[in-house]
């Protein structure tokens, strides 16, 4: 398996209300590059929750007594933490400089997903995660197939870190087109082995390579074209890879 990964130039710092399906085709124009079939397309969820006004103005945010508790506990800006905890089902960890949240769609992970970089260039508008990342991520693919005839698959992608491992990488946290998981159960290895139970999270696997071509920082590669990838089609939510609270050895 070969894979290129694709910057794609020409997206446009991203408003309210911008539609950005269309702009990837015609950022795809601009840059002549021609969708094939089975390619997928990375998407930042920091565009998508611009064009759905997913921001908060921190300076419109009264701090409860619950976040004022985070704050002292964190180190954070309390109305950040009234913001956390605004986007949170609960929340699972809290040290000096940190709060692990569980989301409301259900992923756990620092500040529920709040960010301020490549927002707004102001520390007090913050970005959430979009409020159905898979509708968004659906309703891009839609309009990219029905402008290209190709099938595609589509991710939005988020930064996270990870439980006992330094450092972040790139997680999906929205899809259409795409089964989450590649599963290698009754495949052979070198020695004819039979694997039993090797399941891969091909879709963050996808996630992580983008995003070493978005980066992090003023690059301004919000979107980037996977090519090449062997995956299997499905429409699936990305809270599949949610582990079950009852199975989870670290809560």
């Amino acid at each position: 398996m070969v894979i290129s990964i694709l910057p794609l130039h020409h997206i446009p710092l991203i408003k309210e209300s911008d539609d950005i399906g269309e702009i990837i085709v015609n950022a795809l124009d601009l840059s002549g590059i021609n969708i094939e079939e089975g390619d997928i397309i990375v998407v930042s969820s920091t565009i998508v929750s611009k064009a759905e006004g997913a921001l908060l103005d921190l300076n419109t945010i009264k701090p409860s007594e619950r976040a004022l508790e985070l704050a002292d506990a964190s180190g954070k800006d309390p109305r950040l933490c009234e913001a956390i905890l605004r986007s949170s089902r609960s929340i699972i960890k809290v040290g000096m400089g940190p709060i692990i949240a569980e989301t409301k769609h259900g992923f756990i992970c620092a500040s529920a997903g709040i960010d301020t970089s490549n927002v707004a260039g102001n520390v007090n508008m913050v970005c959430t995660l979009p409020v159905d990342p898979d509708a968004s991520a659906r309703k891009i693919k839609e309009f990219i197939e029905a402008a290209t005839g190709k099938r595609i698959a589509v991710l939005l992608s988020d930064t996270q870190g990870r439980p006992f491992r330094a450092g972040a990488v790139g997680v999906t946290v929205g899809m259409s087109g795409i089964d989450p998981f590649w599963f290698y159960k009754g495949v052979r290895d070198l020695y004819d082995y039979e694997l039993k139970s090797s399941v891969i999270a091909r879709a963050d696997e996808v996630a992580s390579a983008a995003d070493m071509v978005m980066g992090q920082a003023d690059e301004g590669i919000p979107v980037v074209i996977v090519r090449g990838v062997r995956y299997q089609v499905s429409e699936v939510p990305a809270t599949t890879y949610n582990r079950e609270k009852e199975k989870d050895l670290f809560r």
